[in-house]
């Protein structure tokens, strides 16, 4: 039986960077016999202009039917002024939400090629290979209450809401030992717990699982100590799990590592290991349509997706090495160009990827 992916290109760069993906995807699919049907909708800002709302009942159906996602990008200016409950970004919390996605995956991975694009010396960056674990499906992003009103003395006034559950914390910090466990049995729990009440629960939580794991190695760091860490002294971390919105920020911070944020994919994977797969970076509008933002994370992404919800870990090292075998040539889209480096475009750095796997 044929293995149904859906196809979410979304907004700003989004099309032109998953045009590319689906080349590499496809080629791996006839290339291993993987026997793939891809199908394609819309998502966010294409999806509100298409059907009136970021994440159609249809969308999120044939999202439930298929067995893995690949999404491109969400959001743009175009879509800033209008009703907050359909902007494009509520497409994509509905969708992790509503899938069970609460597993974030995503590695910092600085390949030796692009030592010099890093924004930190080299000798500080080389090597590096961390795995940020973020919660995916709960605190401040989902949290309610929530509100943005003005008070009776005329002030502006607003507020979110930050809570966890036990259940959450659990499975979030199962799935970071599990990962440590094949990695380098290293795990950083990141949380603010002297200031924050859920956080205090989220390390108490961690404690408990980690009797289950006792050939892993348990830190805590603040999230503000390990924003700081990641730049005085990155490769200290391996696996670090943390909440949804401190996840956010250190996973983009720990992109710039790595030379480019256009070089980091995400896997996003429910129980079963059903997953969304896209790239951390945005939908970059300012250089949409421009066809040379950096379509790297979302092969990347690809590979993810073969590799843990489909299990075909030769196909998936075959796209990491034909993406290795590009920059060892010298290639590069903008943002990870350096002198004496090819500069490409989209496209071309898409076709050079698909030419040096079709190689393998």
């Amino acid at each position: 039986m044929s293995k149904q992916i859906l196809v979410l290109p979304g907004d700003g760069i989004g099309p032109e960077i998953m045009a590319e993906a689906v080349k590499v995807l496809q080629l791996a699919n006839d290339k291993y016999s993987l026997g793939f049907e891809l199908s394609f909708d819309e998502l966010g800002g294409a999806a509100v202009d298409k059907y009136g709302v970021p994440l159609a009942d249809e969308t999120l159906e044939r999202a439930r039917a298929a067995d893995a996602i690949l999404l491109g990008a969400v959001g743009g200016p175009k879509w800033d002024k209008i009703d907050p409950a359909i902007r494009p970004e509520r497409g994509l919390l509905k969708i992790r939400s509503q899938l069970g996605l609460f597993a974030n995956l995503r590695p910092a991975i600085l390949y030796p090629q692009l030592a010099d694009a890093s924004s930190l010396k080299p000798e500080v960056v080389a090597g590096l290979d961390i795995l940020i674990v973020r919660e995916l499906t709960g605190g401040i992003y989902f949290g309610q209450p929530r509100e943005n009103r003005v008070l009776e003395s005329g002030e502006r006034h607003a507020y979110d809401t930050l809570p966890y559950s036990e259940s959450e914390i659990r499975r979030i910090a199962q799935v970071g030992f599990d990962m440590a466990r094949v990695r380098g049995k290293k795990l950083c729990s990141v949380d603010k717990a002297n200031v924050l009440a859920s956080s205090q629960l989220w390390r108490t939580v961690v404690e408990e699982v980690a009797k289950d794991y006792p050939d892993i190695e348990l830190s805590h760091m603040y999230v503000d100590n390990a924003a700081m860490q990641l730049v005085r002294a990155p490769k200290q971390f391996d696996v670090m799990v943390t909440d949804n919105m401190f996840g956010d920020i250190l996973s983009d911070e720990a992109s710039m590592l790595t030379g480019s944020i256009g070089m980091l994919p995400s896997a996003s994977l429910d129980a079963n290991n059903k997953g969304m797969y896209e790239p951390c970076h945005g939908s970059a509008p300012d250089i949409a349509g421009k066809g040379i933002a950096n379509p790297l994370a979302t092969i990347l992404s690809v590979s993810m997706m073969l590799r843990y919800s489909f299990n075909q870990g030769a196909a998936a090292d075959a796209i990491e090495l034909a993406v290795s075998k590009v920059l060892d040539q010298g290639l590069r889209t903008g943002d990870i160009f350096s002198a004496g480096m090819t500069q490409v475009g989209t496209a071309g750095m898409g076709d050079a990827v698909v030419e040096a796997l079709r190689s393998l």
